[in-house]
């Protein structure tokens, strides 16, 4: 197996190896030093020695022994016999937590992170650390904050957890009901963070998005009945439906209004509408159900210009009431701006530019950038457009901002000579 193809293995298994390792022992912060240390064991052995027949199992016990190393130190610090009997139970099944529960391990690592004793903004960080594997970096990115802010999050988050007594256990029916919304908003980040990479030379994250649709599914099988779960899910299968057309052969972006349609998966919309249109009948409209509505009216549509906008711009009022989160209103000033005209929402834009949690952010920029060129200005257009590539940290993104100035700034050129040489073409 090939060093790409290891990467892809470890990064799939951590959190399952992860929840493993935390059932049994009970200490998130050891755990997860533990967990790391056994992943970068396996980065450098597997490539020349070859991927265990149960890689899992493998990562499971050479975690577990760093565990036990850890608890030793312990025990000689704290002097404590019936620590030390529960080393000793440990050392002797370490193979077996891989089937203990006979659960999905992440998906218990997911309930256990939405800790009762964090705020759930702290629960969401934590888990998209163990869970999702994100950097620092890439939380802080979805959350609108500076790294630093998040980084402090997230080690009081471990702190907290450590200070309240209270382990992380398999929660309780009533404890699941209390901690799904943190766990809903857990796995929509993650979703977006593969759908969207926020940084790196891909656009696309699939061993992120595809763990949490299949997150999202066994939630689903839980609680079948709920329907914002299924409307989460559905938000998944009809975004992630366009995911073949969203890049070129070189891996370069390509627009929604550009994308061949002909190569959407039609089952995962069947699929998505079908769970849409049977949560809505319920009568409890949320957020994830109305994104999912506004999705399925994209997926609908067989040509960009079919987009049914109108309906649109209704579903993002209704979220609007639900919801402050600035990317909601950014959306829907392109979907003003596609029904009432650009300059409609351009002024929406400029309300948006007090707003501290989108300062510095590409998108703010990228919209503006196509909401001027549909204005027809296009010096406008093209500072805004360069303005965003320089403040995206995805490669592809940059690219295809970079791509759309230079476009516009080409034939502002030719229009330029024209005009310079009237009597050319007499």
């Amino acid at each position: 197996m090939n060093l790409c193809n290891t990467e892809h293995l470890l990064r799939e298994l951590a959190p399952q190896v992860l929840g493993a390792v935390m059932r049994r022992f009970r200490d998130f912060a050891a755990a997860e030093d533990a967990v790391q240390e056994a992943l970068v064991a396996a980065s450098l052995q597997w490539p020349r020695d070859g991927v265990p027949d149960n890689p899992k199992a493998w990562l499971i016990q050479v975690a577990s022994r760093r565990m036990t190393d850890y608890q030793r130190s312990e025990m000689a610090r704290r002097r404590r016999e019936s620590a030390a009997a529960l080393e000793m139970e440990q050392v002797a099944r370490p193979a077996e937590m891989e089937s203990e529960s006979g659960q999905d391990d992440a998906l218990i690592l997911v309930f256990m992170c939405c800790h009762p004793a964090l705020t759930t903004s702290s629960a969401i960080a934590l888990t998209l650390r163990a869970v999702g594997g994100l950097t620092t970096g890439e939380i802080a990115y979805a959350y609108l904050v500076p790294e630093a802010t998040m980084a402090q999050r997230i080690s009081r988050a471990k702190q907290s957890v450590r200070d309240s007594g209270v382990p992380f256990q398999l929660p309780t029916i009533e404890e699941r009901a209390r901690r799904l919304v943190a766990v809903l908003h857990v796995l929509y980040l993650i979703f977006n963070e593969g759908y969207t990479s926020s940084g790196g030379p891909q656009l696309q994250r699939l061993d992120l998005s595809q763990e949490a649709i299949r997150l999202t599914r066994a939630v689903h099988d839980l609680l079948p009945d709920d329907p914002e779960v299924a409307g989460l899910l559905a938000l998944m299968l009809l975004t992630d439906a366009r995911r073949a057309a969203r890049t070129g052969p070189e891996g370069e972006l390509i627009s929604l209004r550009e994308q061949n349609r002909a190569v959407w998966d039609q089952k995962q919309i069947a699929e998505g509408v079908a769970l849409l249109t049977a949560a809505l009948a319920k009568g409890s409209v949320g957020a994830y159900q109305l994104q999912a509505a506004i999705a399925a009216v994209h997926d609908e549509a067989a040509r960009a210009e079919d987009t049914d906008w109108p309906q649109i711009l209704a579903l993002y009022e209704l979220l609007k009431r639900m919801s402050d989160n600035p990317m909601v209103m950014l959306n829907r000033a392109i979907a003003v701006a596609m029904v009432q005209g650009p300059p409609a929402g351009l002024e929406l834009l400029r309300e948006l530019d007090s707003d501290g949690r989108l300062k510095g952010h590409h998108r703010l920029d990228a919209v503006r950038a196509h909401l001027l060129e549909m204005a027809g200005d296009h010096g406008g257009a093209i500072a805004s457009y360069r303005t965003a590539a320089e403040r995206t940290t995805s490669l592809p993104e940059r690219n295809y901002l970079l791509t759309q100035a230079a476009r516009l700034s080409e034939a502002a050129d030719m229009i330029s000579g024209v005009l310079e040489q009237p009597y050319k073409y007499k």
